[in-house]
């Protein structure tokens, strides 16, 4: 592991740490999300940079870290991604609807990095929520479905499998292409 991956990873681990951040549903260290995003990067040929992006995507978002001491401390390369891949919108912003819609323009505009990156996001977050809250599944999937009909330059094979990870979730909650909010692909 590269001395930058190595901080990443240490960097990423202590801010959820901090806050004692859980995953939703299951409780387990928050850690273990970007390390699973990571891990995808990695195993798709993901640069040091996206990796260690990857490891970071959530500490902007999620805890007291900023963009200015992302930069500071991993250099503008990261840091541009990671602030792709961070949502700081707030309900002051709009209706989830709204919110929502805005994000997925906004992803369509990311560098096929950053797309890569929230691929991974998108494929492990998916499984997680269609397994333990199926009810909010059914919305999760179809702003996903919006959000990946932008999003096509990152690479092809993580592509794929997030459309795939979406299909094998509608399926297993058997929604019909129009419910799931697309037309079959």
């Amino acid at each position: 592991m590269s001395e930058l991956l190595l901080r990443a990873r240490c960097f990423a681990t202590a801010a959820h740490a901090a806050i004692d951040q859980r995953r939703k549903y299951t409780g387990v260290s928050y850690i273990e999300h970007p390390a699973a995003v990571a891990a995808m990067v990695a195993e798709h040929g993901g640069s040091d940079v996206m990796i260690a992006a990857a490891w970071l995507h959530d500490v902007v978002e999620d805890t007291a870290i900023t963009l200015a001491l992302l930069r500071q401390e991993f250099g503008t390369e990261v840091a541009a991604l990671v602030e792709w891949l961070s949502d700081l919108q707030t309900p002051e912003d709009g209706n989830r609807a709204v919110r929502k819609a805005r994000e997925a323009k906004r992803l369509s505009g990311a560098p096929a990095e950053a797309q890569t990156i929230k691929y991974a996001d998108l494929i492990h977050n998916t499984a997680s929520i269609v397994r333990h809250d199926p009810g909010f599944a059914r919305v999760y999937l179809r702003e996903k479905r919006h959000v990946l009909a932008g999003m096509t330059s990152g690479h092809p094979v993580l592509y794929q499998k997030a459309l795939d990870s979406l299909q094998a979730g509608e399926q297993q909650l058997s929604l019909t292409p129009r419910q799931a909010g697309t037309a079959s692909q």
